[in-house]
């Protein structure tokens, strides 16, 4: 009988440009908690307090380079997230900091965008979005940034403008023979400043993550506002779980938004005439300290108080409509986030991590016999992965209420990562299922979960 195998390998990560990270040492990619990862499909992104590490990790993609953020000695800031954007040719990497900046880089290493979101740490970056189909009547896609007690949403279509007119300008940039200098202080912001919306969800207590889930419907009171609402959910130490109504603040979504695209393109064009005419020897004033953007209100729903257990990660399904949460007494909690109830719980899993996948698991027509069969999405099924590190097993549940489909053995120092979410995918090209990957630090080797039983 042939040996089952649960993965298929990849490729490596193992290069000179990881001993920077810690590469070398046992357990080097689990032990640092400041050490930070997020995976493309064909590359990986790797950060420590002060510097990123880029790599390529298939035979298509041999990227290799290091990015050294600017961050401020007076504040001792420093990398407390990273993830991919991805829309269609472009791809950046995106840091946020201690300081709140959120800080966007070319594969080039150039520094694109730097903006301030809030100026406390920043815990988490979170890439999602749904698709118009029979079972969303309306598409979004966006980028939420949580920080202790606070959401952010930035909408993906402005950020996708933003990065297509800076790709735009270094096409131009390439092709003009005398390129205009900038000045130290334009880089990072001459594109503007990004229209978001900002929401305090600390009503009961910091969070350790969080997550908007997706549009909800208004209140009672207010089902003709054409104002759209979302469904914040949390985790923390004061309650394991609390959700949140986020109202859409229409003044900044609206007239902000405006605002933050007219008022800088205006003023760099007073100010570049304004240098052509006088000549200034003066030197140019200081910048004004960036002041946060005001709140935009969040009616509380829910939460669940379970002293002394805490809520610590948080991850959502493809659609939002379930959270795997893991907490601090070794239990992994189902979330149903339109209904806001547990429809199921898991013990014994210290330190787990969870990651939802697609597996395929209708096998059993006609069609999917055929050598030329494409699989479609009705033939996948929700799963979650849960990687348990002190038992050093991979496992695979059917959701929401099936059975354990797979389990195997791990190697030590080993993480589960999830590819980041491509911006304005077609719905008409073939469709792609959600992969879980697995990444041994020890050696480097970066493989897939299979997805067929």
């Amino acid at each position: 009988m042939a040996k089952r195998t649960h993965t298929t390998e990849l490729g490596s990560i193992a290069c000179e440009e990881l001993g920077e990270l810690g590469a070398g040492k046992e357990g080097w990619l689990v032990d640092n908690p400041n050490l930070l990862c997020a995976l493309d499909t064909h590359s990986i992104a790797l950060a420590n307090r002060s510097v990123i590490v880029v790599l390529g990790w298939s035979e298509s993609d041999g990227t290799r380079l290091k990015i050294r953020p600017v961050l401020s000695p007076i504040e001792a800031e420093f990398v407390t997230a990273v993830e991919w954007l991805v829309f269609d040719e472009i791809r950046v990497v995106v840091a946020g900091t201690s300081s709140g900046y959120l800080l966007f880089f070319s594969l080039g290493g150039d520094l694109i965008h730097r903006q301030m979101v809030y100026p406390v740490r920043i815990i988490r970056l979170r890439v999602r979005g749904t698709k118009r189909d029979l079972t969303h009547e309306t598409s979004s896609e966006e980028v939420c940034v949580v920080m202790p007690g606070m959401v952010a949403r930035f909408d993906g279509s402005d950020i996708q403008n933003m990065l297509h007119q800076w790709f735009q300008d270094t096409q131009s940039r390439f092709w003009d023979q005398t390129p205009k200098k900038r000045g130290s202080d334009d880089f990072g912001h001459s594109y503007g400043k990004l229209p978001y919306q900002l929401w305090s969800v600390s009503k009961y207590g910091t969070c350790a993550d969080a997550a908007i889930t997706g549009i909800m419907p208004p209140p009672l009171m207010e089902i003709q506002s054409s104002e759209h609402y979302y469904c914040g959910i949390t985790v923390g130490e004061d309650a394991v779980i609390s959700a949140f109504r986020l109202s859409e603040d229409k003044n900044r979504s609206l007239v902000g938004a405006i605002l933050s695209r007219v008022v800088p393109a205006t003023f760099s064009t007073i100010a570049s005439l304004s240098k052509m005419i006088w000549r200034s020897d003066q030197g140019s004033p200081k910048k004004s300290e960036e002041k946060p953007q005001p709140f935009a209100r969040a009616s509380p729903l829910t939460c669940l108080k379970d002293f002394p257990r805490k809520g610590e990660k948080l991850t959502l399904s493809p659609s939002g409509t379930l959270a795997a949460i893991t907490d601090s007494l070794g239990r992994i909690l189902l979330l149903d986030t339109q209904a806001l109830v547990i429809v199921r719980l898991w013990k014994g899993y210290r330190d787990a991590s969870c990651l939802f996948m697609e597996m395929l698991v209708k096998k059993d027509t006609a069609a999917s016999s055929s050598r030329y069969y494409e699989p479609t999405k009705s033939d996948y099924c929700l799963c979650l992965a849960i990687h348990a590190p002190r038992k050093g097993i991979v496992e695979i549940w059917q959701m929401r209420t099936g059975p354990r489909l797979r389990a195997f053995q791990c190697a030590k120092g080993s993480k589960i990562l999830q590819p980041t979410y491509r911006f304005g995918s077609s719905i008409a090209s073939p469709y792609v299922p959600l992969e879980v990957f697995l990444l041994n630090g020890d050696s480097g080797q970066i493989s897939v979960l299979n997805r067929t039983l």
